[in-house]
């Protein structure tokens, strides 16, 4: 990727040679999708990881990372009942915790360098998901404020992503709100290709360390707008509820 500087990248538009090639060039990035409701399955992205990188790259590939993950194979551990339509998830490993629809499976992914992944999602096939993406940071980044303010993480975040702007437009991303709360950031946002229907996603990102360095956690939850009625409040519930243990 060109290296821009960060004050520079948030007044200018991207160009195609600021970023590695990606699914997210091409159009709108690929939702998790449910085979046989047993596993879902992705597209990868083309992303830079590991520690040298600055902190616009690890922005954008915060919202790749979303997208771009390994195969999920389903997993029934550490979920206590919580209630007759929620339950926790508990991953003592990675020491996080997040409540999540009683009746949504879960799956993990198989760890990819510095990043684990694992997801939320109906049993019926559908669109709308929630995944917790992992990624490792190098020791400059020791706090969500080495990224900026949250509305600069946004902002870059959000229009990194947009492709609205060329000719013929691509898929248009749109910020709709940011607040930083307790040392994560949560972002609201939209994606659109034309002609297709808007995905809404929420977005909570923090960050923590395993005793050895930095990592920082990625919640998003995605639904299609047709699906809002059904899935909104299951989702925006969950993203909110994540927190670390």
């Amino acid at each position: 990727m060109a290296s821009v500087s960060w004050f520079c990248y948030l007044h200018t538009r991207p160009t195609a040679r600021d970023f590695t090639a990606s699914a997210g060039d091409k159009g709108l990035l690929p939702s998790i999708t449910v085979e046989n409701h047993k596993k879902t399955s992705y597209s990868l992205s083309s992303t830079e990881e590991g520690y040298a990188v600055n902190r616009r790259q690890i922005i954008l590939h915060t919202a790749v990372a979303t997208f771009a993950v390994p195969a999920i194979v389903p997993n029934a551990l550490a979920v206590n009942d919580v209630s007759e339509d929620i339950r926790d998830y508990t991953d003592d490993v990675n020491k996080f915790k997040i409540t999540i629809p009683q009746e949504w499976q879960v799956g993990t992914g198989e760890p990819n360098g510095f990043k684990s992944v694992t997801a939320f999602y109906p049993k019926e096939a559908s669109n709308s998901n929630v995944s917790v993406v992992i990624t490792g940071l190098g020791p400059d980044f020791t706090r969500m404020e080495s990224f900026g303010k949250v509305d600069e993480f946004a902002e870059t975040l959000v229009s990194g992503l947009d492709r609205s702007w060329q000719r013929p437009p691509g898929v248009a991303a749109k910020l709709i709100d940011s607040k930083s709360s307790n040392g994560i950031y949560y972002i609201e946002y939209s994606l659109q290709n034309p002609g297709e229907s808007r995905k809404h996603l929420y977005s909570a990102i923090g960050m923590a360390s395993n005793g050895w360095y930095n990592r920082l956690y990625t919640v998003t939850g995605q639904f299609v707008e047709e699906e809002t009625d059904k899935y909104a409040s299951k989702i925006q519930k969950a993203v909110a509820s994540f927190k670390f243990i």
